[in-house]
């Protein structure tokens, strides 16, 4: 029985996570894992928005600042789980998202990154102004959530490293698994079909505005789960998660790998977030080889490293 392309994504993704510590040296790569998961399961909500609909946002840091600083302040001032509170930060960035893109998705090309830009911009100046309930620039602490201990009453004894590891790639592949099935979905169709011509897609009925309000919606509460993942696993969250240079991070990585491309843009997530921690030995020229490395992706890879990568491989077997 030949596997759809669906279920081989999930289970390269799945033996991927699983096989990988096998070759951690130290516990550190842990750590490196656990932030790949984190900015992978971002981007790709930004694949729905970007690569499904076609919209463009520079202001998705907004979202994942919000998700970090629910953990944060809902146990302190609400007595919430901190679990419960990463849930209420995915429903407060929801509808954040669903009032904040009733007017700007009317918008188009940059004035729409403009507007996106802005709320971003918005945000990170709200959580690091606002000390009295942020605490400013330097940030707040956050509450354990407690994990560890309960799956130690189950006998499973991880360190702080392994067990971060293991659960955001579970979550990254429930993520995955969620936007892979989105995209086979009617709402993908239509998505897809409003990416291709707005017009078009207006002509056989998609109304245009719900879809992508829908994708700004969906792709917001992706990050607003990573940004809760984030605070969560460091037990710190600082107004840096919603910053401005956060979100061309997260744009980056979702072109670099494919913006169309769930698996692709995972693995720009995973480029971006591990090739600093390689490029050290180059001291000084750090940033200058990684912007080299981007440069050069985009030139000559426009559709993003893995659909590239794809098409050479086909060529080459026929």
């Amino acid at each position: 029985m030949r596997l759809s392309t669906k279920a081989v994504t999930l289970l390269v993704l799945s033996l991927v996570i699983a096989v990988a510590p096998l070759f951690f040296p130290s516990t550190f790569y842990y750590r490196v894992g656990s932030l790949i998961f984190i900015n992978g399961l971002a981007v790709t909500g930004l694949v729905i928005l970007i690569g499904y609909a076609g919209q463009i946002s520079l202001g998705h840091a907004g979202f994942f600042g919000i998700g970090a600083y629910a953990c944060a302040l809902a146990p302190a001032h609400l007595g919430l789980h901190p679990v419960l509170a990463a849930v209420l930060g995915a429903v407060l960035s929801g509808v954040v998202a669903y009032v904040v893109g009733k007017p700007i998705l009317r918008l188009k090309g940059y004035y729409l990154a403009v507007a996106s830009l802005g709320f971003g911009v918005l945000v990170a100046m709200v959580l690091a102004n606002e000390a009295w309930l942020t605490g400013g620039p330097d940030g707040i602490a956050v509450a354990d959530p407690g994990l560890r201990a309960l799956l130690r009453g189950f006998g499973v004894d991880l360190s702080n490293a392994q067990f971060w590891y293991g659960f955001c790639g579970l979550v990254l592949v429930l993520g995955a698994w969620l936007a892979l099935n989105l995209y086979h979905s009617p709402t993908g169709r239509a998505l897809r079909a409003l990416h291709g011509s707005e017009v078009a897609a207006r002509t056989v009925g998609v109304d245009v505005a719900r879809y992508k309000l829908n994708a700004f919606v969906i792709s917001a509460v992706y990050a607003s789960v990573a940004g809760s993942l984030l605070a969560l696993q460091n037990r710190l969250v600082t107004p840096d998660m919603a910053g401005f240079m956060h979100s061309i991070e997260m744009v980056t990585m979702t072109v670099l790998g494919g913006a169309a491309s769930v698996p692709g843009a995972i693995l720009g997530a995973a480029i971006l977030t591990a090739l600093p921690q390689v490029l050290t030995v180059f001291q000084e020229y750090e940033q200058l080889m990684l912007g080299l490395v981007m440069m050069l992706v985009m030139i000559f890879m426009r559709q993003g490293l893995l659909p590239s990568l794809a098409r050479l491989l086909r060529g080459r077997g026929g």
